[in-house]
């Protein structure tokens, strides 16, 4: 179910509300982006302070501001508390396409959060912002995420050699895609 308040997408799930992150959030987020597993493949250094904390919020606040994307903080519906983000960046409408990220803090691993987060913006990428193609871009370390998108469907088209530096050094990166025409999750 997609609710629309003050031109934000707020998803609901079975067990999860997908909402807007406000500077009110920013304990919440310095909580989980500040351990070390959890950044791992974030690309950026766990978080030491409020400050990195509002500076990521406002991140997420350019880009609804500047169209490029959607970043939706994952709550469980028995509490407002933000325990991870996932969205869309990147976003090239004059392409229907965008990127995919998320990350959830450690103590809700293995509990298919992650996943149904996942689900639920995927369905509002293709249904209402009527995407074609949403892409992954992952460390080939990081198995979890890979398995999470592949059990969504989608498909390693390659390896990216140095795509990006971060944390003073060049990764690799998978790109994964889901077309609309593959896409399960309507």
């Amino acid at each position: 179910m997609t609710i629309h308040t003050n031109t934000f997408p707020i998803l609901e799930t079975n067990r999860l509300i997908l909402r807007q992150i406000t500077e009110k959030d920013a304990e919440d987020i310095l909580k989980y982006l500040s351990d070390e597993e959890v950044m791992q493949y974030y690309g950026l250094e766990p978080f030491e302070s409020i400050h990195d904390a509002l500076e990521e919020i406002s991140w997420y606040q350019s880009l609804q501001n500047n169209k490029t994307g959607t970043r939706w903080g994952i709550t469980l519906k028995e509490s407002d508390v933000v325990i991870g983000s996932c969205g869309f960046h990147n976003t090239n409408s004059e392409h229907y396409r965008t990127e995919i990220g998320f990350e959830l803090s450690k103590e809700y691993w293995g509990k298919g959060i992650a996943r149904e987060a996942v689900e639920a913006i995927l369905t509002y990428g293709f249904n209402e912002l009527n995407l074609n193609r949403i892409e992954a871009l992952i460390e080939p370390p990081n198995q979890s995420s890979q398995k999470l998108v592949e059990r969504l469907g989608f498909i390693r088209e390659g390896l990216l050699r140095d795509y990006e530096f971060t944390s003073g050094k060049f990764d690799d990166l998978y790109m994964y895609s889901l077309l609309k025409k593959d896409n399960r999750h309507d």
